[in-house]
């Protein structure tokens, strides 16, 4: 419901005006830089020219160019942006407050996840802005280039002609985030006191700018999602991405005319042709994703925390326990797979001397826990920990190592659509930590509610200072020596060393 409540602020850039709903002044589609459009497509995010008069931000701005999600629309999870158009000029960001005065609120940047190909900051999950009500925060959302319009390297294969390096969209999250500095204060935000924030390749890109020179010093803390640093692309793999990328439309890289003048369609065409050639010959499907290039991204990240980059940052990190169960689920080529198919598809992403092991440790795990422990659950959950879990980990102990605070959960409430068969599933805790439960997808009784509260105040109070305990969820420890983990279910509570067996079985894979 939209009250009648004036809601213009003056940023540096030029007024806007926005709209109070929900007891929130709520500001959409806020241009951060210039569109990345003709000449600046494929060029790192410049500054946003000032406007005259007020302008209006009462509607998202356009996302990203992007091929729908593989799920139906209808399917219990699959994601939603809302009814907004797509467009190459798609740098805007959004922002719910409680308040437009001094309050110095804690700042939460949200990044969305989605592969680095889909996603927006218009997910409508975020829209009633309950986290920034109850928690009493600024919530910011932000749109950035995806697919080949972010990811894709041409410095190499053009000679620098074109001079994108892969890591534009990574620069037009740390553009949003200097814009966010420089003006939040205005909407009733500390520039202090920001936490950046994502979930899947959101969270990885959170992992991303904890070693990201161009990101240094513009935030103090850092909430990874299902998503850790560990997603990232070598200069030599781009090379060889950009080649099969032009490849698609016949080009070469001194076709510069060419490449320049390949439209949106086409991007998104090639963007789907890699894609299915890297899925044939059995490669990573995310082709995508940030580069060490070692300019604008000098190290991998999980090196430059290692060394003690990020050691200003506090973290709190987590997983679900299911991550990969829904697509699993939907998986024909898992129906019939025996143990000779399970070890054959772990040998195509992971070391051989390990294999072994980690198949004995899941299935004792699984079987212990009186759940089905055939190979195609086994994959699942191994190939949940291989991308999402093992990281996460990996960060936290990193971050330890140089004395910042670091704090893990695990999400294990199972999903209870379809039968509850997708179990505690990638994105399921979403809704949870932004208040939008429903009947199908998160169950929305008592028991729901209550978990949903208890997550939100939980990512406040660490917003707020550094330490998620709170009293909905009561003492969150740091992870430590024990492997203290914040279990998130209908009964919440701390653990040490959440399905350690399983963890034990990984020490010998280095990422």
């Amino acid at each position: 419901m939209t009250e009648e409540k004036k809601a213009v602020v003056s940023t540096k850039s030029g007024k806007l005006e926005g709209v109070y709903e929900d007891g929130l002044h709520k500001f959409r589609g806020i241009p951060y830089a210039e569109p990345p459009v003709g000449k600046l497509r494929w060029l790192p995010p410049q500054p946003v020219k000032p406007w005259d008069g007020i302008r209006p931000a009462k509607k998202y701005g356009a996302m990203a160019p992007q091929i729908a999600a593989a799920a139906p629309r209808d399917f219990p999870g699959a994601p939603d942006f809302g009814d907004v158009p797509q467009s190459e000029d798609c740098l805007y960001l959004n922002i719910w407050t409680p308040g437009l005065d001094d309050g110095k609120r804690p700042v939460f940047f949200w990044i969305h996840g989605g592969g680095f190909t889909i996603g927006s900051g218009s997910e409508t999950f975020l829209d009633k802005g309950v986290l920034a009500q109850r928690g009493d925060i600024v919530m910011v959302s932000i749109n950035y280039r995806l697919g080949a319009a972010g990811f894709l390297n041409l410095k190499e294969i053009t000679g620098g002609a074109i001079p994108s390096t892969g890591n534009e969209g990574i620069l037009d999250q740390a553009a949003a985030l200097a814009w966010v500095q420089d003006n939040i204060a205005r909407f009733g935000g500390n520039p202090d006191n920001i936490t950046i924030a994502g979930f899947s390749a959101g969270g990885m890109s959170v992992g991303t700018l904890l070693a990201l020179p161009a990101a240094k010093g513009r935030f103090c803390k850092a909430v990874n999602r299902s998503g850790a640093a560990n997603m990232v692309g070598t200069p030599a793999e781009a090379l060889a991405i950009a080649q099969e990328f032009l490849g698609i439309f016949g080009l070469k890289g001194n076709d510069i005319d060419g490449i320049r003048n390949l439209s949106t369609e086409k991007l998104l065409d090639g963007q789907t042709g890699v894609g299915e050639l890297m899925r044939q010959r059995g490669k990573n499907p995310l082709v995508f994703q940030p580069i060490v290039d070692g300019v604008i991204l000098p190290h991998k990240p999980m090196d430059a925390i290692r060394q003690g980059y990020a050691r200003q940052v506090t973290v709190m990190a987590g997983t679900s326990r299911d991550e990969l169960k829904s697509s699993s689920a939907g998986d024909p080529s898992l129906k019939n797979l025996d143990d000779d198919g399970l070890v054959k598809r772990l040998s195509a992403s992971l070391p051989d001397t390990i294999i072994p092991g980690l198949i004995a440790a899941y299935r004792k795990s699984l079987t212990d826990a009186g759940k089905p422990a055939a190979a195609a659950d086994i994959f699942s959950c191994i190939d949940t920990d291989a991308l999402f879990r093992i990281p996460t980990l990996r960060l936290i102990e990193a971050q330890q190592q140089h004395g910042a605070r670091a704090f893990n959960y695990l999400f294990t409430y199972p999903s209870p659509a379809m039968g509850g068969i997708l179990g505690a599933m990638h994105g399921l805790d979403n809704p949870f930590l932004f208040g939008a439960l429903d009947r199908e997808f998160t169950g929305n009784g008592e028991k729901q509610q209550k978990l949903a509260e208890t997550i939100q105040d939980s990512c406040a109070a660490f917003m707020h200072t550094g330490n998620p305990s709170c009293r909905s969820a009561g003492e969150w420890p740091e992870y430590g020596n024990t492997r203290k983990t914040m279990v998130f279910d209908t009964d919440t509570r701390i653990e040490e060393d959440v399905f350690g067996e399983e963890r034990e079985a990984w020490d010998k894979y280095t990422l």
